[in-house]
């Protein structure tokens, strides 16, 4: 199942900065092993904004539920989400024409 994530952060201007620069070292390690794995397939950094879109491709709403609440900067963020489905128009689901002759 793939869902668009959007993600706006919003760490406290008073946040201890040795507690800060831990919480996002945990939440890069933990975003980029997600990565590697294909769960998290793309992250897009919303220009201007401390905010990202991101796909996910996860088994269900309650396995994507648990991999945000592990975020480690989760407690900072507002969080917006949307399920996809597949297009009837995108050319990828169009089978490809076999040359003849």
């Amino acid at each position: 199942m793939l869902f668009a994530v959007t993600m706006h952060v919003h760490l406290p201007v008073d946040l201890d900065p040795t507690v800060r620069d831990d919480t996002l070292a945990r939440e890069k390690a933990y975003s980029q092993e997600l990565q590697r794995t294909g769960v998290w397939q793309h992250i897009w950094r919303r220009t201007g904004q401390y905010s990202n879109l991101s796909i996910f491709d996860v088994g269900s709403n309650d396995e994507l539920h648990e991999i945000l609440w592990r975020l480690p900067l989760f407690r900072y963020m507002d969080v917006e989400v949307v399920p996809l489905s597949q297009h009837p128009s995108d050319i990828a689901l169009v089978d490809p024409v076999v040359p003849v002759g």
